[in-house]
């Protein structure tokens, strides 16, 4: 790639950034430890969705100390609602290594960032670009959509020798001077301007030398390589209420997996035969005595790797009971809005089609 073309998209880019950026909160700050928690939120979430949990977490855990030492109950609680929560479990584990390897600064290299756990080839160069002004290139999906556009990419972005293309443009386009505000331009050219479906041509400052636009090739570009379809999972609930309080039974899931160390109601998989009443019933028999289940609704959940078709069962006991057959994992609490617990998206679906 010629150095002049190279350059004159850096100068376009960064100046039509410096006009029309949007104002975020993490925009405001050189801190490494505050661009971190902001790219790792961003991940898979909307800017939108982000801001509220990004300010509320940066007042209850400033610094990467305070993130260390804190319980990862309270990290998971701040993070309740976000989504992806094994994103929040490695940011932990990770402010705790930046503790104890650096003294709790985080580490200004690549080589350095890329060791902690959680932090990918994206991040680490979101980081030391932005905090430290190294010239790291970084490419997320919205990065993978410009250059794919901009340079006439016709081959699979998913696959590896498009993601191979991408990084080594994107490390060529990376000026000298000012790198992180290049980087956080190209990528505010992608989530603003050069979206996914009906771009805005008209407004983008790189449209006189992008090839899509030149060859009418843009609504099919970058082109990506099929995702594989969710699994189908079929699970059933129980929403155990103690009459006298309105509290419910609660139990912690293992802290490794799906929804790692959250709490949500008892559930269990339940194959193909969610219709059969009696299966379920036996699959919850260490519930509290007394708990006599019904059905109350059904709720659909859709992950990127699978999607959970789940019966919700309600039951109601007049008082606490133990469980049937063995010790519970379980523990009553309030469910309450805000809840006092860590609680996924899912589990609030579940408790509101089981409040009756």
């Amino acid at each position: 790639m010629p150095a002049a073309r190279s350059a004159a998209i850096a100068r376009a880019l960064t100046a039509w950034y410096d006009l029309v950026r949007r104002d975020l909160p993490w925009r405001r700050t050189r801190d490494p430890y505050a661009i971190w928690v902001s790219e790792i939120m961003l991940q898979q979430t909307r800017v939108d969705t982000v801001v509220p949990y990004y300010q509320r977490f940066m007042q209850r855990f400033p610094d990467a100390r305070a993130l260390a030492s804190a319980p990862l109950d309270d990290v998971l609680h701040a993070w309740s609602g976000l989504g992806y929560y094994r994103r929040a479990r490695q940011l932990h584990l990770a402010a705790s290594e930046v503790v104890e390897r650096h003294a709790g600064r985080v580490p200004e290299t690549v080589t350095e960032l890329s060791s902690l756990s959680g932090i990918g080839r994206y991040t680490a160069g979101a980081i030391a670009s932005i905090a430290y002004d190294a010239r790291e290139p970084l490419v997320d999906g919205n990065v993978m959509r410009v250059l794919a556009r901009l340079y006439g990419i016709d081959e699979d972005m998913r696959a590896q020798a498009g993601q191979k293309r991408a990084w080594a443009i994107a490390a060529e386009l990376v000026p000298e001077t000012e790198p992180g505000r290049f980087n956080q331009a190209l990528m505010e050219l992608g989530a603003t301007v050069c979206t996914p479906r009906a771009p805005s041509c008209d407004r983008c400052p790189l449209a006189r030398t992008c090839v899509a636009l030149r060859e009418g090739s843009v609504d099919r570009l970058p082109r990506l390589g099929a995702r594989r379809a969710p699994t189908p999972v079929r699970a059933a609930a129980a929403v155990v209420v103690h009459r006298a309080s309105g509290r419910v039974l609660l139990g912690r899931r293992p802290p490794d997996g799906l929804y790692g160390g959250m709490w949500e109601p008892p559930m269990v998989e339940v194959g193909q035969r969610i219709e059969e009443h009696i299966a379920v019933h036996r699959a919850f028999e260490f519930l509290p005595r007394g708990a006599h289940l019904e059905q109350a609704g059904e709720v659909t959940h859709v992950l990127s790797h699978r999607r959970m078709e789940i019966m919700v069962l309600r039951a109601v006991v007049t008082r606490a009971g133990r469980c049937a057959k063995r010790p519970s994992p379980y523990v009553e609490l309030a469910w309450q809005s805000p809840p006092a617990v860590a609680l996924s998206t899912l589990a609030r679906k579940l408790l509101r089609a089981g409040e009756g």
